[in-house]
């Protein structure tokens, strides 16, 4: 019904910035909240940001408050994650998610996940 691919990932020095972008296609228009979530081997999978359709209210992890940045084109189906001041603990594989629920920290909120992109920051 959904689907949702980012590109944007790589290598970066600590510092640095990337953006993340997400293309969403079929019934987006049942996606009410989309969101940005990250994952380490052996960790859970972690909210990072997200942002809601109607009046474009954003969320932010306490870790990433003031360096990324979540916006969306509605007319163009894109999601974006500019990530500025970027660490190493930043390193993760960024996913890409869509809910049709209002609820936006909540893994279990989402029902549409992208296939994820790499992202690796060295110090």
């Amino acid at each position: 019904q959904v689907q949702l691919v980012e590109s944007g990932g790589g290598s970066v020095q600590a510092g640095g910035s990337l953006r993340l972008s997400c293309a969403a296609s079929g019934r987006t228009f049942i996606m009410y909240t989309m969101g940005w979530f990250r994952q380490t081997p052996g960790k859970e999978r972690e909210f990072v940001a997200a942002i809601h359709r109607s009046v474009s209210s954003t969320y932010y992890a306490d870790s990433v408050k003031g360096r990324f940045t979540i916006s969306r084109d509605n007319a163009e189906n894109m999601v974006y994650l500019q990530m500025n001041s970027l660490k190493p603990e930043d390193t993760a594989v960024y996913y890409c998610a869509g809910a049709r629920s209002y609820l936006y920290s909540r893994r279990d909120a989402y029902d549409y996940w992208g296939q994820g992109t790499q992202v690796t920051v060295s110090s």
